[in-house]
Protein backbone atom coordinates (compact mmCIF):
# COMPACT_ATOMS: atom_id res chain seq x y z
CA UNK A 1 0.00 0.00 0.00
CA UNK A 2 0.94 3.59 -0.35
CA UNK A 3 0.41 7.08 1.20
CA UNK A 4 -0.28 9.81 -0.95
CA UNK A 5 -0.36 13.07 0.04
CA UNK A 6 -2.01 15.75 -1.34
CA UNK A 7 -1.74 19.81 -0.81
CA UNK A 8 -3.26 23.34 -1.34
CA UNK A 9 -5.85 22.97 -4.54
CA UNK A 10 -5.44 19.13 -4.59
CA UNK A 11 -6.39 18.69 -0.91
CA UNK A 12 -9.51 20.64 -1.24
CA UNK A 13 -10.44 18.57 -3.73
CA UNK A 14 -10.29 14.95 -2.58
CA UNK A 15 -11.43 16.19 0.62
CA UNK A 16 -8.63 14.45 2.40
CA UNK A 17 -5.01 15.11 3.49
CA UNK A 18 -3.90 12.33 2.60
CA UNK A 19 -5.28 8.71 0.95
CA UNK A 20 -3.81 5.35 1.34
CA UNK A 21 -4.03 3.48 -2.13
CA UNK A 22 -2.15 0.63 -4.11
CA UNK A 23 0.02 2.03 -6.59
CA UNK A 24 2.85 -0.47 -6.71
CA UNK A 25 3.43 -1.24 -10.26
CA UNK A 26 2.42 2.08 -11.11
CA UNK A 27 4.18 4.84 -13.12
CA UNK A 28 3.82 8.68 -11.42
CA UNK A 29 1.45 9.28 -14.51
CA UNK A 30 -0.38 6.16 -14.62
CA UNK A 31 -1.29 7.40 -10.81
CA UNK A 32 -1.90 10.99 -11.45
CA UNK A 33 -4.41 10.12 -14.08
CA UNK A 34 -6.22 7.33 -11.75
CA UNK A 35 -6.78 10.07 -9.37
CA UNK A 36 -7.93 12.95 -11.35
CA UNK A 37 -10.84 10.61 -12.73
CA UNK A 38 -11.50 9.59 -9.51
CA UNK A 39 -11.12 12.89 -7.93
CA UNK A 40 -11.71 14.81 -10.77
CA UNK A 41 -8.64 16.59 -9.76
CA UNK A 42 -7.73 19.83 -11.60
CA UNK A 43 -4.67 20.77 -13.85
CA UNK A 44 -2.24 17.27 -12.79
CA UNK A 45 -0.26 18.15 -15.53
CA UNK A 46 1.34 21.23 -13.51
CA UNK A 47 1.76 19.47 -10.14
CA UNK A 48 5.04 18.14 -8.94
CA UNK A 49 5.67 14.45 -7.62
CA UNK A 50 7.63 13.88 -4.70
CA UNK A 51 8.50 9.71 -3.92
CA UNK A 52 9.86 9.12 -0.54
CA UNK A 53 9.96 12.98 -0.01
CA UNK A 54 12.28 13.39 -3.67
CA UNK A 55 11.27 14.55 -6.52
CA UNK A 56 10.17 12.05 -9.20
CA UNK A 57 9.60 12.16 -13.12
CA UNK A 58 6.20 11.81 -14.50
CA UNK A 59 8.18 7.87 -15.50
CA UNK A 60 9.15 6.98 -12.05
CA UNK A 61 7.98 3.78 -10.98
CA UNK A 62 5.77 3.59 -7.59
CA UNK A 63 7.10 0.36 -5.13
CA UNK A 64 5.36 -0.98 -2.36
CA UNK A 65 5.63 1.30 0.48
CA UNK A 66 6.52 4.17 -1.12
CA UNK A 67 5.08 7.46 -0.33
CA UNK A 68 3.88 10.36 -2.99
CA UNK A 69 3.07 13.49 -2.39
CA UNK A 70 1.84 15.88 -5.56
CA UNK A 71 2.75 19.49 -4.83
CA UNK A 72 1.26 22.28 -7.03
CA UNK A 73 2.63 24.77 -8.26
CA UNK A 74 2.73 28.16 -5.99
CA UNK A 75 2.77 31.75 -6.77
CA UNK A 76 3.13 34.99 -4.50
CA UNK A 77 5.04 38.03 -3.62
Amino acid sequence: MNKVLFFAHLRDAVGEEFLTVDASGKTVAELKADLAARYDLPRMETVMTAINEEFASNDEVIRNGDEIAFIPPVSGG
